[in-house]
């Protein structure tokens, strides 16, 4: 009994019955990776469906192949030995019969799958737990190390070379001014500028200048600064020694007895928590003069005013809360930095991770730190 064609969801495939208990699976066009291929589910479910004695396959339609198709026919083999039906591949291409046999001469090892299984909320918890635990330590001993680096450094024994402080100053510092100018600039005409919209109601337009003067100097202009400076110098750090650890230049190092918390952590450290300040400074300087431009151009008031209204205004207190800031802020950035960098697994994409883990880690220090200083200076009345 001669049962039609069925032609399945995607390419390639189709049954023919030449008798009710005999199936002859068609196999046609292109079986190899990135073509749309059949769904082997709904094959499976067509065989299941049908009483078979005897499968067979007709490869004289197939134009190329490669490991898909031996997948394929796999679990076709797979569900046939279930279901104890006579299993012919005569009808396949010599290659793929050969790599069949080769792949099912050695039976797979019990245990050997990775099986799925949904563990419980108190082994999650647990094993989340031992993670941050084992980190916490990995956070503490680097914290450790860096604190010894230090003091040698302040001693004048510490091993690094001081062309790179010098290169790692300038990379941090003067490159870095264009960006930092820009952003600044912006913060402090958009403080001026919602900071104008309400006082020009009550005609209080000058106090522009205290907003302006007060916001950038006492916080926002570390704030931003810190943020630019995460973004492109953290994330940079953890870049370069990601990339070492995974080219072992770090173990390289070990190896030659040359510590690279000296070598190569304590000069980045050095030279961020020494150049964030001046950063600051500048950052301040470009937001005010952002606030004057929107003081001048939209509130007509004169640029002299302006100034001596901002002068009034800051007091030196605010000046050493905001390079308080920028200098712990310049810590906080070298050490998520140069940590996740020395954390780098061995691969490429873990260099990316650990980039991205730089910046997250810096920005969450940076709010922290901030929303303690900011407490400590409250109950110290400053």
């Amino acid at each position: 009994m001669q049962v039609a064609e069925k032609v399945l969801v995607g390419a390639g495939l189709s049954f023919s019955r030449p008798t009710d208990d005999f199936m002859v699976i068609h196999l046609a066009g292109n079986w190899e990776r990135g073509q749309i291929l059949p769904n082997p589910d709904e094959t499976l479910k067509v065989i299941e469906s049908a009483s078979l004695r005897t499968l067979s396959f007709d490869a004289s339609g197939l134009a190329a192949w490669d490991s898909n198709l031996l997948t394929f026919l796999i679990r076709i083999k797979e569900r046939c030995n279930e279901k104890k039906v006579e299993y012919r591949d005569d009808g396949l291409p010599d290659g793929a019969r050969r790599l069949l046999v080769l792949a099912l001469a050695v039976p797979e090892r019990k245990g050997a799958r990775r099986e799925l299984r949904k563990e419980s909320f108190f082994v999650t918890a647990g094993e989340k737990a031992e993670q941050f635990a084992a980190s916490a330590g990995e956070v503490f001993d680097f914290l450790g190390e860096a604190f010894v680096s230090i003091i040698r450094f302040l001693g004048g024994r510490a091993s690094f070379r001081r062309v790179d402080l010098f290169l790692f100053l300038q990379e941090t510092g003067s490159q870095a001014l264009p960006i930092v100018s820009l952003i600044s600039m912006l913060v402090g005409l958009i403080l001026a500028f919602v900071g104008a919209i309400q006082l020009k109601t009550f005609g209080a337009q000058i106090y522009v200048a205290d907003l302006v003067g007060i916001a950038m100097v006492r916080v926002m202009g570390a704030i931003m600064t810190g943020i630019i400076v995460a973004g492109r110098t953290g994330a940079s750090y953890a870049a370069q020694l990601g990339t070492m650890q995974v080219n072992e230049e770090i173990d390289a190092l070990k190896t030659l007895g040359i510590s690279p918390m000296e070598f190569l952590v304590l000069p980045r450290m050095v030279a961020l928590t020494l150049m964030m300040p001046l950063l600051c400074v500048y950052a301040d300087i470009m937001g005010i003069f952002g606030g004057l431009i929107v003081g001048v151009v939209m509130l007509d008031l004169n640029p002299v005013v302006y100034l001596n209204e901002t002068k009034a205004a800051l007091s030196l207190t605010n000046v050493w809360i905001g390079l308080f800031h920028s200098a712990v802020f310049g810590v906080i950035i070298a050490l998520s930095g140069c940590l996740r960098g020395i954390q780098c697994g061995r691969s490429a994409s873990a260099v990316g991770y650990a980039t991205t883990s730089a910046v997250v880690t810096s920005i969450v220090c940076i709010i922290v730190a901030t929303a303690i200083i900011t407490i400590l200076c409250n109950v110290l009345g400053i």
